[in-house]
């Protein structure tokens, strides 16, 4: 394989850089995970996610993807044949919907074009008709990564409320926790769910659930089978330190570094720093005379920007292009926006400057492929960059 120089520019959607001082932090020396020493990094740790995710309850954490972190909030607050109300707004929002059927609950899915967030009143006019109480569990995809679309949570939470439904609010945040504004005991949510690779800068390993009383008061009833998933003994972790299985050790080394920079910046300036560079991006997109996915501005990702590409030019060859080229790895376009959009991932421990390389980046590879695209993106990114430092 050719060497190329420099640095690789990784722009997918997660898993995002990892930040040398954490690389260097995990790289100590394993410890033994029954002894005083590990119990102390774990308690302090999961006081840093509690904090984190704006919780004051425990939190469960799993060694695992986002993947089973979702099972997780499923299996632990729900009965077979439960029903849950989901909404189509992207690639991952019908995974979860998708896991949930097969798991055995009854799924309702109010359906979408995959270019906006979930309406509260969307929310509001399922739960009204519902007068049975049929629906035990609303599911809500914050950040949908396959599109660059955000559902605004306390509005569905108000909507639920205005219902007068005791539904349970579950709220996927993979994309979103530590990298957009996220509170979860302030807005009412039961169960919130993330992981490692993505805001929190860390490599992937590590599934999350932040659990409302009412959540856990749920699970002591809810009947689907669950094991290794089961909340009780993992949420005992909090005050001994002590998992029910061998944790991710020296992943929580690297975690402990990552909740260290998220003290250093604070938490305001790590969600500005993300809005900032993604308005960047949306201008350059604008520039380039080319069309976000998501179209609701109020929808707008701080995470990532979808771009969708003219008729008759392919996003797949486009994004082998920058990476032979220019040695950067752009996210493809997922379910049925494959081969049509690529995804700029801008989340993570990213500064002005490396964004305004990976926007460099896009333009060359757009103008090289011959995608008719205007030329003043680039420029139209670092005015705003420069205007709002």
């Amino acid at each position: 394989m050719t060497y190329q120089s420099g640095r690789h520019f990784l722009q997918i959607p997660g898993p995002t850089n990892v930040p040398d001082r954490v690389l260097r932090a995990m790289a100590a020396p394993t410890i033994d995970h029954r002894g005083p020493e590990f119990a102390e990094l774990a308690r302090h740790v999961l006081a840093g996610l509690g904090r984190l995710c704006g919780t004051a309850r425990p939190v469960a954490l799993y060694p695992s993807s986002g993947t089973g972190a979702w099972e997780a909030a499923l299996v632990n607050t729900l009965s077979p044949g439960d029903r849950v109300l989901a909404f189509d707004t992207g690639h991952f929002a019908a995974l979860w919907a998708q896991m949930a059927r097969s798991l055995g609950l009854d799924v309702q899915v109010v359906p979408g074009d995959w270019r906006r967030g979930v309406h509260p009143g969307q929310v509001h006019d399922a739960l009204a008709d519902d007068t049975g109480h049929q629906i035990k569990a609303v599911t809500v995809v914050q950040n949908e990564t396959s599109t660059g679309c955000a559902s605004q949570i306390p509005p569905i939470r108000a909507a639920i409320d205005s219902a007068a439904h005791p539904a349970l609010l579950l709220v996927d945040t993979i994309s979103s926790l530590g990298s957009i504004d996220y509170r979860h005991d302030e807005w009412g949510v039961d169960v919130t769910i993330w992981c490692s690779q993505k805001g929190m800068m860390l490599p992937p390993g590590m599934g999350l659930n932040a659990i409302s009383a009412k959540a856990q008061a749920a699970a002591r009833l809810a009947r689907l089978p669950r094991s290794y998933w089961d909340w009780q003994p993992v949420i005992a972790a909090a005050g001994t330190g002590l998992f029910p299985y061998t944790p991710p050790t020296n992943l929580l080394f690297g975690l402990r570094e990552a909740l260290a920079m998220f003290d250093e910046e604070g938490l305001p300036a790590v969600v500005a720093r993300h809005a900032r560079h993604a308005e960047a991006t949306r201008r350059a997109v604008r520039g380039w005379h080319l069309e976000t996915v998501c179209q609701d501005p109020a929808d707008y990702s701080s995470t990532l920007t979808a771009v969708m590409l003219p008729d008759g030019a392919d996003a797949d060859q486009l994004r082998q292009q920058i990476l032979e080229r220019y040695n950067m790895s752009l996210g493809a376009g997922l379910g049925r926006l494959a081969g049509r959009v690529f995804r700029i991932g801008h989340l993570g421990d990213l500064s002005d400057l490396s964004l305004a390389g990976a926007l460099c980046g896009v333009q060359m590879g757009l103008t090289g492929a011959g995608v008719p695209v205007g030329r003043d993106g680039v420029l139209a990114a670092l005015e705003y960059l420069e205007s709002a430092a």
